[in-house]
């Protein structure tokens, strides 16, 4: 199958040589809105420096006061969560921009877009391993592929791969290749929506094959939804997920089946769908928790008496050669098991970079690399989606062209940030922070709400930086941020470089510095890399890394200096 046509736009004249973008070939807009977003990165990315990885994602740190509280609640519900999806579109954007100009000058893409996920790939996992365990890079490399699967892949292979993770997963025990199996699934079944035309006769209606498999899916699901609910015994944890299962895949059957065409706009459909789609399901799970009571504690037995108990329960119920179900008793203890585990973890981690030495740092991480690979086969899912969102913004004109799409991003400010912020807000009316073990505090419905209007926030920021890049105001300044995105990159590896050596405790040592100050010292370090950005690139053609990146991606070397320009006495004589 060929990847689905997106109706490309012409772009610039590339040359059929096989080479890197050259700097006056860019699109000025996209540069500056990297540059913007990259800001909001170190902002986020700040607190992690000071405060343990395994915290993202549950709020703000409990007992702030001040200004420390002021600028946590600012950066968590105006900046946290809008900014990699920036990032994740603007990476969605620069594939399409590559697929176009490949396109237009008949060379090869698939090739160097594997060498440059591979470059990446390895600049993510370095990162991680050895500067700092909150790296996107390797995220963004994994969603690569994934998206390569779902615009490309064959669909034999893809069954081939699932059947292999399966089956190692279920001969060695290990858990993480059943989740990368279902995320490889999930971009097999996507890919049916994006590049299968063909359509099956039900009832006189020719409806797409991706949307009868869903029917079939969502239909299996009320029936076992169904039976687990009417049958007495059946067990109770699974009855609202496959019930909020049966829910989903329906409505996608009929939404899938109504709005697969036209082509040109399958890409900013599915990319919608799938982001807002898990968005709900996270507010719906959130809700489903937040509203049902916690479950009453176990009346306290005798030690003894209650082993002997639960023995004789489980002997009579269960059949030879059967696994008994757990008791409620023993799924708490569990549950306590692993949070034990958990806080423990946190302790070391946050022991071994406030005071360990480097050698600790880079062991832990390492150790915890193959739990981030199985996490980034999930989190692909919502990246391949900003990917398609980002590819589509370029392949239909609109950031080669952002003057004569102003409306669009007037839109976008006026009714994105309002939208998407408020969302955040909403949510924090419920919970703004979040306790490990406590599944009824309402923080996951209000982190749903949140997530929920990352999307359109984000869409918002950009609408609103090139709007002020396109006024005729003080505020078209904001292209100084243009050679910040041009080496964004080697910018983001240097902020990691540098807060690595201020905080960590094999560095300087200033482990826990306030919110506060660390919003003075973003905006210091953010500052030096602007001056330095505009000095570079006024000699250099590329940033650092990115000239390494290029080199490998095209196989070639790309001059690095600037040619010097002749004065106009010279060029005279």
């Amino acid at each position: 199958m060929q990847a689905p046509d997106m109706q490309p736009v012409p772009l610039e004249q590339s040359h059929p040589i096989l080479a890197p973008t050259v700097p006056e070939a860019r699109i000025e807009a996209l540069d500056v809105v990297r540059g913007f977003a990259l800001l909001g990165i170190f902002l986020m990315n700040i607190e992690f420096f000071n405060r343990s990885t395994s915290g993202i994602g549950e709020g703000m740190p409990v007992g702030l006061t001040g200004m420390d509280w002021f600028a946590s609640w600012f950066i968590s519900y105006f900046v946290q969560g809008k900014f990699w999806t920036i990032f994740s579109l603007l990476f969605g954007m620069g594939f399409a921009v590559m697929l176009t100009r490949a396109e237009r000058a008949g060379r090869p893409f698939l090739g160097p877009y594997l060498r440059r996920i591979l470059a990446l790939a390895v600049f993510g996992a370095s990162h991680y391993i050895f500067l700092w365990a909150g790296d996107i890079l390797f995220s963004y490399a994994v969603a690569a592929g994934a998206l390569l699967i779902l615009l490309y892949g064959q669909w034999k292979p893809i069954v081939i791969a699932i059947a292999l993770l399966v089956g190692i997963g279920m001969a060695t025990g290990v858990e993480p290749l059943f989740g990368i199996a279902g995320s490889l699934s999930f971009v097999g079944l996507v890919s049916l929506y994006m590049r299968d035309e063909k359509r099956i006769m039900v009832r006189g209606y020719r409806v797409p094959r991706m949307s009868v498999i869903l029917f079939v899916f969502g239909v299996v699901a009320a029936i076992a939804a169904t039976v687990l609910w009417c049958l007495a015994n059946s067990p109770t944890d699974p009855r609202v997920p496959v019930s909020l299962a049966a829910v989903v895949l329906l409505t996608m059957s009929v939404l899938s089946a109504k709005f697969k065409d036209p082509v040109n706009l399958r890409a900013v459909r599915l990319g919608a769908t799938i982001y807002f789609t898990q968005a709900v399901i996270m507010i719906l799970f959130g809700a489903v928790q937040y509203l049902t009571p916690p479950e009453a504690d176990t009346p306290t037995l005798p030690a003894n008496a209650a082993g002997v108990a639960t023995a004789a329960e489980k002997k009579s119920e269960t059949k030879p050669g059967e696994k008994p179900e757990p008791t409620a008793a023993e799924k708490q203890a569990e549950k306590a098991k692993r949070l034990a585990k958990r806080l423990e973890e946190r302790r070391n981690e946050v022991r071994i970079l406030s005071s360990g030495h480097y050698g600790e740092a880079v062991e832990m991480r390492a150790r915890r690399f193959p739990e981030k690979l199985a996490g980034d086969a999930g989190f692909a899912t919502v990246l391949v989606a900003m990917f398609l969102l980002g590819s589509w913004f370029v392949r239909s004109g609109i950031m080669e062209n952002t003057a004569a799409h102003l409306p669009l991003f007037r839109k976008l400010a006026f009714y994105g940030l309002p939208l998407g912020i408020g969302l955040g807000l909403l949510g924090s009316t419920v919970a703004m922070s979040h306790t490990p073990g406590a599944e009824h505090d309402g923080f996951q419905m209000a982190r749903g709400l949140t997530v929920l209007g990352n999307l359109p926030a984000c869409l918002g920021y950009v609408g609103m930086v090139v709007l002020m890049l396109h006024s005729r105001s003080v505020f078209a300044n904001i292209r100084v941020l243009a050679p910040v995105g041009r080496m964004a990159l080697s910018n983001y590896l240097l902020q990691s470089v540098i807060c690595s050596i201020v905080f960590f405790g094999y560095g300087l040592g200033y482990w826990g510095m306030g919110r506060a100050h660390q919003v003075v010292f973003v905006a210091v370090v953010f500052a030096a890399q602007i001056v330095m950005s505009h000095w570079w690139l006024s000699r250099y053609r590329f940033g650092p890394i990115e000239w390494v990146w290029r080199a490998f991606t095209y196989r070639t070397t790309p001059a690095m200096r600037r040619e010097p320009t002749l004065p106009t006495t010279a060029i005279a004589a």
